[in-house]
């Protein structure tokens, strides 16, 4: 509303909300820092889990960053905000979720902090924007060079990853299994490693325990054959990959068959039971043995499959016969006709196998699968849940470190490191930059001080006892929560993909930013009266929403 000759001039609708300078600010970082503070506790190898219940009912127990935020049911446009970052550290990374979120919180308290001493927000977000940048050369100069062939340093990415998850009980077999993965679907081109986590298929059932996982040389497809008579267990496999349907077409247009006499009917369905058998003829012409099609196979084409002793599965998903084309090496034809024996991939074995009462397909001893199976067991649902995702956990912090081939010590470490050398920037700038620059380096240390706490230690007197370690020149030196102490992290085989670090500070640092730039929040509702979403009725909601 402004005041134009003493008219007041409505220029938002009714119902609308509005909250300017410092309170749209605060409330901006009272939010996100919610969030942050509901996760913190998980951080870390002795991090505490969350017991999420939704609405029907259903409960999700786990201690991974990402999938808390994203079934908390968030409102508040500013904690929204703070979910992106765990969601584009998942995306990216598959790992550290966790770090990016509490770091994006912390930022915004020290922020907080600054504001309070009259200092604008767009200096302190110029500020952060030049340690960020600072930060990501201080963390590529520490990395540490790594390769495929590093299986025991592989190892330990993955072990690190899967530390203080659900599937801590069985994390060698894992992480074995896990390396064996990426190293088997990792192309290098130009000296340079790419790896599509796509081409790993994580596949869960229950029953059995986590150490009870496999890995499987092609790929797991959760169907059964079509035909009770076809043999169950194929070697030397033979493999067509079609994307058409085994069955009659229906004309395309509307067309009406005018039959007068009862041999006519007969001839109309021996022709069909003809093209039928022809289609499977054509099939077994090629030398196939197995068949997987994308779309359905007709009940009379089954039974002249199984008669061939060909094994047949129908409606396989999209993504699964990628993944086929790449494990066996066949082609997916989507013309039967055109099919030939060149088209054909090659596995040696496929076989039907019962898994906690359900039927499903294994391909395996594929030649050199470029598409692989990880087949995830474990005592209940929730247990099962959780080891999947400290598998996904796993195979991003490997793929990440191959990827860019740097890595670093874990346990707060690089933290403690880069908070101690962007200090040492800070003096050389000048200006109010300098305390914005100070201000995140305290954030980055909020990384060893929430390990510490998890641990048990006393967190100023560790974060004394690092500090002094690091001006020594020991910059492997973090917290061993396990131990409770502080030590050398390499020497323990704790160690972490380098993009882990650096995504986590440039997702944290720009959402920050973001945040610290917004001074006016205004809310339009649809209905006069009903309160904005994540909103209160004198203007942005403070805390958490009741959705939380």
């Amino acid at each position: 509303m402004a005041q134009y000759a003493g008219q007041p001039i409505f220029i938002l609708p009714e119902g609308a909300l509005r909250t300017t300078g410092r309170d749209a600010q605060k409330n901006n970082i009272m939010a996100a820092k919610a969030v942050a503070e509901t996760i913190k506790t998980t951080l870390g190898p002795r991090g505490m889990d969350k017991m999420l219940v939704d609405d029907l009912g259903d409960i999700v127990i786990t201690n991974d960053g990402a999938t808390i935020v994203d079934e908390m049911n968030i409102e508040h446009p500013a904690a929204k905000m703070v979910v992106e970052v765990a969601k584009t550290q998942d995306e990216e990374v598959g790992d550290g979720t966790t770090t990016a979120v509490i770091l994006t919180g912390e930022l915004l308290a020290n922020a907080e902090k600054l504001m309070e001493k009259g200092i604008h927000s767009s200096i302190i977000a110029k500020g952060y924007r030049m340690a960020a940048a600072k930060a990501q050369e201080i963390l590529e100069d520490i990395g540490k060079k790594i390769s495929l062939k590093d299986e025991k340093l592989l190892m330990e990415i993955a072990t690190t990853a899967m530390t203080g998850k659900g599937a801590e009980a069985s994390k060698e077999v894992i992480a074995k299994l896990s390396m064996e993965a990426i190293k088997q679907i990792a192309e290098e081109e130009d000296g340079k490693i790419s790896v599509d986590m796509d081409n790993v298929k994580v596949e869960k059932k229950e029953g059995g325990s986590s150490a009870d996982s496999e890995l499987i040389q092609g790929v797991i497809i959760d169907k059964e054959r079509v035909h009770s008579g076809m043999p169950k267990k194929v070697e030397n496999a033979k493999i067509a990959l079609l994307d058409v349907a085994i069955e009659i077409k229906e004309t395309e247009t509307d067309a009406k068959i005018q039959i007068t006499d009862p041999n006519q009917l007969q001839a109309f369905i021996s022709q069909e039971e003809n093209l039928l058998k022809e289609m499977v003829e054509t099939i077994a012409k090629t030398g196939a043995n197995a068949v997987f099609c994308q779309k359905g196979i007709d009940d009379l084409a089954q039974h002249f499959l199984s008669k061939k002793g060909i094994f047949a599965v129908r409606r396989v998903k999209k993504s699964d016969m990628e993944k086929l084309s790449k494990a066996t090496g066949g082609t997916i034809v989507t013309n039967i006709k055109d099919l030939t024996s060149k088209d054909l991939g090659y596995a040696k074995t496929i076989e039907e196998k019962k898994i906690s009462g359900d039927e499903m397909t294994f391909v395996s001893g594929c030649k050199n699968p470029k598409s692989v199976s990880l087949l995830i067991r474990g005592g209940t649902e929730h247990v099962v849940e959780e080891v999947e995702r400290a598998v996904k956990d796993a195979l991003g912090g490997i793929a990440a470190a191959v990827e860019v081939g740097l890595v670093v010590p874990g346990g707060g470490a690089p933290e403690i490191e880069v908070a101690r050398r962007l200090r040492e920037y800070a003096d050389t700038v000048g200006g109010r930059e300098q305390l914005a620059i100070g201000a995140f380096a305290d954030a980055v240390e909020l990384i060893p001080r929430t390990l510490a706490e998890s641990a048990g230690l006393d967190a100023i007197d560790t974060l004394v006892e690092l500090r002094a370690e690091h001006e020594k020149g020991k910059i492997d030196t973090g917290v061993l929560v396990l131990d409770g102490k502080i030590g050398d992290m390499w020497k323990k085989g704790v160690i972490e993909p380098l993009k882990i670090k650096t995504q986590a500070i440039k997702s944290a640092s720009e959402a920050t930013e973001m945040i610290l730039r917004i001074d006016d929040v205004i809310s339009s509702t649809k209905k006069s009266g009903e309160t904005p979403s994540g909103m209160s009725e004198g203007g942005m909601g403070g805390g958490m929403p009741s959705g939380m």
